[in-house]
């Protein structure tokens, strides 16, 4: 069932997202060679509760931790661990965070110091074929119109999707209707409605789209161990168009980055 919300209860979602947001900025100038990803999950959790929020994956799912913390060939879900961070390494960093009774979630993929140049691209086209999703999220498109933009510009690169990790609704509960794959048939699925919020994250691999899962039962890695990247933004339609919720815009002011991506999709 789609949970469609009131403007009063956007805004406040928007406050869940903004902490989100903050936290993530707050992170990217502590990311750099030699920091532990135990180190930056505590930063995340005293910075979301010294915000008057709770942090939104610590015990959900029974998750150990406040952020999942997933280097390199690790698409999602990693647990944060005393491996410090290397030279040339990405790590995917995804934050919840509850308050007033709703959730943000999003996520951005960090480089490490310098990568490579096909690591950059990855990370470059996986951001944008975000945008791409985002803007068919509005009033009168299906949950396929999203899937099929996201996978069509991605694969043109020879990039992987993953297909059995999905974006999703988002409100009251992390995780709600729909679910927004990554691929997908233009005009095929649930119609999109006023009001409704979802969080569309990309996960695109290097290689190959198949995926394994390690023991921990959470860590899940490319079948090939080529790199893979995460993006994602929280949006809900407004006034039949897609607005965001949630900002790299404290990620580029810590890392001196000056983008206009997000500008169409910004609140009026």
């Amino acid at each position: 069932m789609i949970h469609l919300k009131t403007p009063e209860e956007i805004e406040l979602m928007r406050e869940s997202a903004l902490i989100v947001s903050k936290t993530l900025g707050m992170l990217a100038s502590e990311v750099k060679p030699g920091v532990t990803t135990l180190q930056l999950d505590a930063l995340a959790e005293s910075f979301i509760r010294d915000h008057g929020a709770e942090p939104g994956f610590l015990g959900l799912y029974d998750f150990p931790n406040t952020l999942c913390m997933s280097p390199n060939e690790q698409v999602v879900h990693g647990i944060p661990n005393n491996t410090p961070l290397a030279e040339g390494d990405i790590i995917s960093i995804d934050c919840g965070a509850l308050k007033n009774g709703f959730y943000g979630d999003h996520a951005y993929t960090f480089e490490v110091g310098e990568v490579s140049p096909e690591v950059k691209q990855l990370l470059e086209v996986t951001k944008k074929s975000l945008y791409i999703g985002i803007e068919q999220f509005k009033l009168g498109n299906r949950v396929g119109d999203v899937g099929y933009a996201i996978q069509e510009y991605t694969e043109s690169f020879g990039y992987g999707v993953v297909r059995e990790l999905v974006g999703h609704g988002l409100g009251r509960t992390m995780h709600e209707d729909p679910e927004m794959p990554n691929y997908g048939k233009r005009g095929r699925g649930k119609k999109f409605m006023e009001g409704q919020v979802v969080a569309i994250e990309p996960m695109i691999n290097m290689g190959t789209h198949r995926i394994i899962q390690l023991n921990d039962g959470w860590s899940i890695l490319t079948a090939d161990k080529k790199p893979s990247a995460h993006f994602e933004h929280d949006v809900a339609i407004v006034n039949g168009k897609p607005q965001l919720l949630s900002t790299f815009d404290y990620i580029y002011e810590a890392l001196g980055i000056t983008s206009d991506e997000e500008d169409p999709f910004r609140k009026k």
